[in-house]
């Protein structure tokens, strides 16, 4: 701290060894209650297995290093110990350097050590009773979801579901592990079970929807690029050279409207684009996510859908590349509304299948 007060500046890689410190004496914390309570518990510090690269405050993980650390320090220290007591979200460099894998770390970290050490199931204790039928702070009746498949949870995660961080189930789903969420306030609650495919006679297409702010519309017209072959490739060359991500995307022949959330290089953006492209840029906005198996199969959802908020404005509508999500743009202003009245509209029924949902 006192080196940074004299330099004036925060680095990231300083910022990550400050953030540290609270996983690092938490984890001690616990570790020595597990020990006055009578159970072999065996420490095993996260960096010592962790290794990343050195991307600080949003480290990636190196698998292969992971693994073969997790073999020597973690898996042996299972057969002899109670439980063994390690960190989530940090993690080290090949050279010791300690790292942070950033927002959603520690249920990522679960869900490496998960599957690395091929585990029966993942458990993810939260402060809510599993993954809800929609936002319980917009919709006060939202149902718990008792069972789910992986590509479900993944867009839910994607689009703004606040339980999940989007890369959080993806060791999970490359082992077929299955992911538990609970909450820890209330442990007697069997919380969200996620799970390959899930096995229930109940058939339900909506299992959920979630909903992203914050997000800036862009539109690209180009008439002298018609039917060009190298239009899309141009565009996103653009996105790729600014490091944006494209959220959405809807294409014409002549333009393409897509959403993204970092805005940070938006004005290099529209100034590369408009190279070849007239640009429009409209915020704030929000995506709206409607998820559920083979939505895309199912005849009638987006017309019921859109049936439910007639008087709402639709800026760009996406569905076809995923089975199982269809999502809209709209004004972020009417984010609320919007999810109410479809929540209204499409779980009419949900008391009904108790296989699925719990009241």
């Amino acid at each position: 701290m006192n080196g940074v007060s004299v330099l004036g500046e925060l680095t990231p890689r300083s910022l990550d060894t400050f953030a540290s410190y609270g996983e690092r004496m938490s984890s001690l914390i616990i570790h020595h209650q597990f020990l006055k309570s009578g159970l072999h518990s065996t420490f095993v510090d996260a960096r010592s297995f962790m290794i990343t690269d050195s991307a600080f405050t949003k480290a990636v993980p190196k698998f292969d290093i992971v693994e073969q650390k997790l073999a020597e320090l973690v898996v042996g220290a299972l057969k002899t110990s109670d439980v063994v007591m390690t960190q989530g979200f940090i993690g080290s460099t090949p050279q010791g350097i300690t790292t942070t894998i950033g927002r959603g770390g520690s249920d990522y970290s679960a869900a490496i050590v998960g599957a690395l050490v091929k585990a029966e199931e993942i458990q993810i204790w939260t402060d809510v009773d599993g993954i809800l039928s929609a936002d319980p702070t917009v919709v006060k009746d939202a149902k718990k979801i008792r069972v789910m498949s992986f590509d479900e949870a993944a867009e839910l995660a994607y689009f703004g579901a606040r339980v999940l961080h989007p890369e959080t189930i993806r060791p999970a789903v490359e082992r077929n592990i299955p992911v538990r969420v609970l909450n820890s306030r209330r442990p007697e609650y069997g919380g969200t079970l996620i799970v390959a495919k899930p096995e229930t006679k109940a058939h339900c297409v909506v299992k959920s929807i979630a909903y992203k702010e914050g997000v800036t519309l862009v539109s690209i017209v180009s008439t002298r690029m018609f039917l060009a072959h190298g239009f899309l490739e141009n565009v996103f060359d653009v996105f790729h050279k600014y490091c944006t991500v494209v959220h959405t995307v809807a294409t014409s022949e002549v333009s393409i409207s897509l959403t993204i959330d970092n805005v940070s290089a938006l004005d290099n953006i529209v100034k590369d684009l408009g190279e070849f492209a007239t640009v429009t840029v409209s915020k704030p906005k929000a995506i709206i996510c409607v998820v559920g198996d083979n939505l895309r199969n199912s005849a009638g959802m987006a017309a019921r859908m859109l049936g439910a908020i007639p008087h709402i404005n639709i800026n760009m509508i996406s569905q076809g590349a995923s089975e199982i999500n269809l999502s809209f743009v709209i004004d972020e202003e009417h984010v609320d509304e919007v999810v109410q009245k479809l929540h209204a509209e499409l779980f009419a029924d949900a008391d009904a299948m108790t296989e699925i949902f719990e009241s």
